[in-house]
């Protein structure tokens, strides 16, 4: 796995995103290592609760936008396909994360936006640091982040996800704890491990196969549309990638400006 570093301790997995210089973008080969790993994490039964986070200075920086502009570039007729693909790769990360059967402990420092929000979001307890900012941006990029806005209404509310989706606005960890969003209170950057550790140590106490059952009752459960939503939000993301509104919040991203919008 290219961007991928996994640390063993006792019954704690911590899965590291090593893409620092793309500030953990969401890059097709990254959501494939992501994949692989908690693929591979399944079928160790020494490990009861996995830590996921990055080792760089944000969580994540949403969707790899760079790869959009490679995307933009190619034959019309052939976009379609690789906007499919894309938004498709997404969309089952997020579902093989919230299927896990054992508890996904989300370590969040610096910056998460966009997608990267919903991969946090996919994830059964958040820890933040006090300097962590959150972000539901795509609509200024010209896209539709129907991902994160589900994931946002199971975890908070409807309410919540159109305040974050539609006006895009920056959140502070003290913002997203106060609708419930943190399983516990923001904490100083040099203990995020040791806290997010520690959550994930207490999900371990339990029975394996009462924790398993339980998660799958709350995500499938209680969350009954939530993956059929998912599925209808990565085929709309995809098709919203056609139209000019995306390719020009593209551009202006990778030419650092501020988008003209048809």
């Amino acid at each position: 796995m290219q961007h991928i570093e996994v640390k063993l301790h006792d019954a704690v997995a911590t899965v590291i995103i090593d893409r620092r210089d793309g500030h953990a973008a969401l890059s097709p080969r990254l959501l494939q290592d992501i994949r692989e790993v908690f693929g591979d994490l399944h079928q160790q039964k020494s490990i009861r609760s996995v830590v996921l986070m990055s080792g760089g200075e944000h969580f994540s920086a949403g969707v790899d936008l760079k790869v959009f502009q490679q995307i933009t570039q190619l034959p019309e007729h052939e976009q379609p396909q690789q906007w499919y693909e894309y938004w498709r790769q997404l969309a089952e990360v997020c579902e093989d994360l919230l299927r896990f059967p054992k508890p996904i402990v989300a370590a969040v420092d610096g910056h998460v936006m966009g997608a990267g929000l919903a991969i946090m979001l996919s994830c059964d307890l958040v820890v933040a640091t006090d300097r962590s900012v959150f972000v539901a941006n795509a609509v200024r990029r010209g896209l539709v982040g129907g991902l994160t806005a589900a994931l946002l209404a199971f975890r908070a509310s409807p309410a919540i996800a159109a305040q974050m989706s539609l006006t895009a606005s920056s959140w502070t960890a003290e913002d997203v704890d106060r609708v419930g969003l943190l399983s516990r209170r923001p904490i100083a950057a040099d203990q995020i491990w040791v806290a997010a550790s520690e959550a994930a140590r207490e999900c371990s106490l339990g029975a394996p196969t009462a924790v398993a059952a339980t998660k799958r009752m709350i995500n499938e459960t209680v969350g009954e549309n939530l993956l059929s939503q998912i599925a209808s939000a990565a085929a709309e993301g995809a098709s919203i990638c056609t139209t000019e509104s995306a390719n020009e919040g593209i551009e202006a991203f990778i030419q650092k400006r501020d988008a003209d919008w048809p």
